[in-house]
């Protein structure tokens, strides 16, 4: 008896796999969590756009979430039992992930990614810039829509329903950085993220299965689909929300202005989008806006 006891005491039970998870992004840097999120991102929406010839925007937006949903799900294991006040939350940002991704998918299937993304920015710009009364946030403020009027004059043909569809997905984008933020505090590990992405998921899917139809179960299709979730959602939103918990939302927002650089430069590279030269100053208006922005924040924004 007493060596048996011996033998147990000398073999703990082994850590959980969310256990290790939790301890490796602990080993991460903060700043290098969200840069590699910003590139998992474009990355996968890259790979997304090329799913819209086969099952659509909305189908694109479903397979994503619906994998995310269930990867996330069958990783953290979240538990239901939560107070009214963490399940609101939950619920909040679950609808804003799914509308921003609807709106966001619809817009790029209409205009370039790094155009894309670089109007969406506006909505995080816009909570950087929520209730200041400085001299210096105005600039900022003038120097973004600068670069917005050079994007829509660098090239006539952009379609202007593309225009409105990012901006709606910037809107919801500036809410879900102050959602996430919540989120992290009133859920722990990944949790609340995994219920979250699950109610995205039932948001978007019925538009999705109306959109791609059958389409969206040939194999090739799922296996993008497994893709595009784990870079664009599982991938990056989990960096986000482990970053937001350790760093001031002021600091999250100048490394989220890397954004539309990056998807400029990976629409080029991925996509060969190219853009004329009067829309990368606007691409490094928006980024300089941004940046400069979120730098000067006050510490309660």
């Amino acid at each position: 008896m007493n060596a048996e006891g011996t033998e147990r005491g000398r073999h703990p039970r082994r850590p959980s796999l969310t256990a290790r998870a939790g301890r490796a992004y602990g080993a991460i840097p903060p700043t290098a969590l969200v840069l590699l999120g910003i590139v998992s991102v474009q990355v996968g929406s890259a790979l997304a756009k090329h799913l819209f010839t086969e099952v659509g925007s909305f189908g694109t937006v479903a397979l994503r979430l619906f994998f995310a949903a269930a990867v996330l799900t069958l990783f953290w294991r979240p538990s239901l039992r939560m107070n009214r006040r963490a399940w609101t939350v939950v619920l909040g940002y679950g609808v804003i992930l799914g509308s921003m991704n609807l709106c966001f998918y619809l817009a790029l299937a209409r205009i370039p990614l790094g155009i894309a993304v670089t109007v969406e920015f506006l909505g995080p710009l816009a909570v950087a810039l929520a209730g200041s009364r400085r001299w210096l946030d105005a600039f900022w403020a003038v120097l973004a829509a600068g670069g917005v009027v050079l994007l829509t004059e660098g090239r006539g043909e952009l379609d202007p329903a593309g225009l409105l569809l990012a901006l709606a997905a910037g809107t919801c984008w500036g809410l879900y950085i102050l959602v996430g933020a919540a989120l992290g505090r009133h859920t722990t590990e990944g949790n609340g993220l995994a219920l979250g992405m699950a109610v995205a998921a039932l948001v978007t899917v019925p538009f999705g299965v109306a959109d791609g139809g059958t389409a969206l179960v040939q194999p090739w299709v799922l296996l993008a689909g497994l893709g595009v979730a784990l870079l664009s959602s599982v991938l990056p939103y989990s960096l986000d929300l482990e970053a937001l918990r350790r760093i001031p939302p002021r600091v999250f927002g100048i490394l989220m202005s890397l954004e539309p650089a990056m998807a400029a430069l990976i629409g080029l590279v991925v996509l060969r989008e190219s853009l004329p030269v009067s829309q990368w100053i606007a691409v490094l208006c928006v980024v300089a806006a941004s940046a400069g922005a979120a730098r000067e924040a006050r510490p309660d924004v």
